[in-house]
């Protein structure tokens, strides 16, 4: 690979809204692509760019190349990276002992998720998490490309 791939793109390119969508990387050029679960669908059914709208069209070049060649590799997703772990992670981490005790409360029986945000959110420590969880996942990209041999910057 001829330059180093950057490593606030690799982050973004994992944070997907879609536990089902993946990105991937090619390791020659660096490009990243990331793939939805149409655009999946589109390739195995091998559909025609043609009969596609223009910007859906464009794409699927790379997604078919990204889906298909031995020089892509697929990023860390929502298996890999265990985003109730890191929340775990950051409720240990908080020094107020009251607050520790309410995040991990939350993160216990059903609608984790869901209350865990609503705790944070009462409790003002969103951007801590945010802060948190975005230096997760910075150390989750730099282990893969790490164990990948892929320069980073």
């Amino acid at each position: 690979m001829a330059l180093p791939v950057s490593i606030r793109e690799v982050v973004d390119a994992i944070d997907l809204p879609n536990n089902d969508w993946c990105s991937y990387l090619n390791v020659d050029t660096g490009e990243l692509v990331s793939v939805t679960d149409e655009d999946r669908r589109l390739v195995e059914e091998g559909v025609d760019p043609d009969e596609l709208p223009g910007w859906q069209a464009e794409n699927l070049p790379a997604v078919r190349e990204a889906l298909e060649s031995d020089r892509f590799l697929v990023l860390p997703g929502s298996f890999e990276i265990h985003e109730w772990s890191i929340m775990e992670e950051f409720a240990y981490g908080l020094t107020d002992e009251e607050s520790r005790a309410e995040v991990l409360g939350a993160l216990r029986g059903r609608g984790a998720f869901r209350n865990f945000r609503s705790t944070i959110g009462r409790l003002g420590i969103e951007r801590d998490w945010y802060r948190y969880r975005e230096s997760a996942l910075e150390g989750i990209a730099k282990e893969w490309l790490e164990a990948h041999n892929v320069p980073y910057q």
